[in-house]
C-alpha cells in the first residue's frame, strides 16, 4: 500500500503544481501529507482540504494509461470526475462508503477482471485510503458497491 501511495505522490504534486498556491522556488505542498494534526487544514501546509475531497487514480488493466479523478462534494459538485454529481449523491447515501474488508472475510474465488483503483483524501471528515480491485468476489462486491464513484465493469465477472 505504502508503495502504491509513493507511487501516486508525483501525481499529487504535478497536479497541485498548476494550482499557483506555492511562491516561486517553493515546492507545492500535498493536501494533508505528514499532517501532525490529520484534518488537511493549514498545519497541514497551508491547504485547506474539502471534508469530502477526494482522488481517484483508476487503472483499467488494458495497458492504457492510468487515469487520476479529483471529486470535491461540498456544496458545489467540482473536480474532473466524469460524472460528479452522480458520484457525490451516490457516495452521500452510504453509511462507510470506504470500509476496509474484514480482515477475516471468506470471499469467493472468482476473477472479476485487471482493474484497480486507489482513493484517497477525505470523506465526511475521516480520512480515505482504499485500494479495490476486482480480483474476487469480496473485492467485486466492494467495487460495485462505489458505482458511479468507479466506472461499472459490466459482465466482467461473469465466469463463461
Amino acid at each position: 500500500m505504502r508503495r502504491l501511495l509513493l507511487g501516486l505522490l508525483p501525481v499529487v504534486v504535478l497536479a497541485l503544481a498548476g494550482c499557483g498556491s506555492a511562491d516561486e522556488g517553493e515546492e507545492p505542498a500535498t493536501p494533508s501529507a505528514g499532517a501532525p494534526d490529520g484534518d488537511g487544514g493549514p498545519a497541514a501546509g497551508g491547504i485547506s482540504q474539502a471534508e469530502n475531497d477526494l482522488q481517484v487514480r483508476l487503472d483499467l488493466g488494458d495497458g492504457s494509461p492510468a487515469q487520476l479523478w479529483t471529486l470535491t462534494c461540498a456544496g458545489v459538485v467540482e473536480g474532473s470526475h466524469p460524472d460528479a454529481p452522480a458520484a457525490c449523491e451516490h457516495l452521500a447515501g452510504l453509511d462507510d462508503p470506504f470500509a476496509p474488508l474484514p480482515e477475516d472475510v471468506w470471499c469467493t474465488q472468482q476473477y472479476g477482471g485487471p482493474q484497480t483503483a486507489t482513493i484517497a483524501g477525505r470523506w465526511a471528515g475521516q480520512q480515505v485510503d482504499l485500494a479495490v480491485s476486482r480480483v474476487d468476489g469480496c473485492r467485486i462486491a466492494q467495487w460495485d458497491s462505489l458505482v458511479p464513484l468507479l466506472p461499472p465493469v459490466d459482465g466482467a465477472d461473469l465466469v463463461g
